[in-house]
């Protein structure tokens, strides 16, 4: 039987008490919090946090950057009819028009979509560390040059955003590569969900800490700080992680036997012979990586894919819950500078307050989700879909609680084709982008025509995408195995 397969079955036992008593023989108890998966869960949290910081810097930096009607001629920035600007910075600023800032801010998005969807398929195969880990260091270093390439001018600037965008992309794709091989079943939405939080968290803390930087020492150092710990990152996660547990120097063997009998389906005494053994990782060939000269490992059933509902049951949804959030994240530091005058520190403050509410929500979500899993109380699929229904009926109440579909459909590639949950989380990633581009353009429509109504319009319309998403999550959603993801010449997928 496919190994993976039999994971997926040993999920279906544990909704069923009679056909789940032997899973606790085979499964013995491992802690969980001072385990080297859960270390590894938060690698990835902080390394979503950095990217998330680099990539929303800009948002904050742009109020700062841009010169305001009123404000000084020179390049220091003037306290004259500037709300926030204090005292001179002694940083430049810039006359951007309306259009040509929406063109920055969306410039990054347009390089995640030409990465994120074939990074996805390359980490399957390959691993996600490498990718991961050297997309983060040039992005690190492409945010440290974005001052000097302002100053050279527009082109520049362009340049530098699309390809940090495509970087960026590239750690999206391959970061999902990660769960099919460190996350035993019930605690698969646990464990992706830490990581995912890492970009809600990178939010909150540029956000929050933005409008102080911006005034003090000044905007360049929001790119300078993010990028410099980006690059020191990258020498802690080269050292840290690893693709797998059968590689991982750190990891001791009763973690090691838990992870792979539940991943693989394998009885722990037979596990513990094959990792004894000096060829232990060729005997598990689910965590083996396969060569590139391996047909098998290149076949994607990119067809088959496309015409399951189950598959468009993920890919629906998260266009549509991305719609509003591009508004919170890209639009509201603006909104509240244009609309309310705030100055840029209480613009800061008060865009990073959701965030921080959608981080405890993601991370309360993922541990009742695996409550419900683990003590048998709903089956898998039951799970994704409360929680979808959930986060998008409080959608339409607050963005913050959103964040509980990070326990339904955005980890569903993860039950319904392990093997090319990274791929399709990549596609994921692509139609959010998607969104989040044609998102602002409308919310720029609609305040056009009139500030005042303008943005009641946008959070209707929203609201109104989002429901939608969630009925055909709901009707269409699965958490069983795929046939097409079903192979016995398994890969990293």
């Amino acid at each position: 039987m496919d190994p993976l397969e039999t994971a997926n079955t040993l999920m279906r036992e544990s909704t069923n008490p009679q056909e789940g008593e032997g899973s606790k023989e085979q499964h013995p108890k491992v802690k969980r919090f001072c385990s080297v998966r859960y270390a590894m869960a938060i690698m990835i949290h902080l390394c979503n946090l950095v990217v998330s910081a680099q990539n929303f810097s800009l948002s904050i930096a742009i109020i700062a950057m841009v010169k305001h009607p009123g404000q000084s001629n020179q390049s220091n920035v003037s306290t004259e009819g500037y709300p926030g600007a204090t005292t001179d910075t002694g940083v430049p600023v810039y006359e951007w028009s309306s259009e040509i800032q929406g063109f920055l801010l969306s410039a990054m998005i347009g390089g995640t979509l030409i990465t994120t969807m074939p990074s996805g398929y390359f980490a399957g195969v390959l691993g996600g560390k490498k990718l991961s880990g050297l997309s983060l260091l040039i992005c690190s270093v492409l945010s440290i040059l974005i001052p000097l390439a302002a100053d050279y001018g527009l082109s520049y600037l362009f340049l530098i955003r699309i390809v940090q965008g495509m970087a960026q992309g590239i750690i999206f794709g391959a970061l999902p590569s990660f769960w099919p091989k460190w996350a035993p079943p019930l605690e698969r939405t646990q464990l992706s969900t830490i990581g995912f939080s890492g970009l809600t968290m990178g939010n909150f803390i540029i956000i929050l800490v933005g409008g102080f930087l911006c005034e003090s020492p000044g905007w360049p150092s929001m790119f300078y700080i993010s990028g410099g710990i980006g690059c020191i990152y990258c020498i802690i996660w080269f050292s840290l992680v690893y693709d797998d547990p059968m590689n991982h120097p750190f990891i001791n063997e009763s973690e090691k036997e838990y992870i792979i009998s539940s991943v693989t389906g394998q009885v722990p005494d037979k596990v513990k012979q094959l990792t004894s053994s000096h060829t232990a990782s060729k005997g598990l060939s689910c965590l083996e990586p396969k060569s590139p000269d391996n047909s098998s490992s290149w076949s994607l059933p990119f067809k088959a894919m496309i015409k399951t509902l189950a598959f468009w049951a993920i890919i629906v949804p998260s266009f549509c819950r991305f719609w509003l959030i591009s508004n919170f994240t890209i639009s509201l530091p603006s909104l509240l500078d244009n609309m309310f005058e705030l100055n840029i520190k209480r613009t800061g403050f008060l865009s990073a307050l959701p965030l921080i509410s959608s981080w405890v929500s993601m991370t309360l979500g993922s541990y009742i989700a695996d409550f419900l899993l683990s003590k048998k109380i709903l089956r898998l699929i039951r799970v994704r879909k409360l929680f979808t229904f959930l986060a998008i009926t409080f959608l339409i109440l607050a963005n913050s609680l959103s964040h509980l579909c990070y326990s339904g459909f955005m980890i569903n590639p993860l039950d319904i084709a392990p093997r090319y949950a990274s791929f399709i989380m990549g596609l994921q990633t692509v139609f959010m982008s998607i969104s989040a581009l044609i998102s602002p353009i409308v919310t720029g429509y609609f305040i056009k025509q009139d500030a005042a109504t303008g943005w009641k319009n946008v959070f209707f319309l929203s609201s109104a995408i989002n429901l939608l998403g969630m009925v055909f999550y709901l009707i269409f959603g699965q958490a069983d195995i795929q046939d097409w993801a079903k192979d016995h010449r398994l890969t990293r997928f």
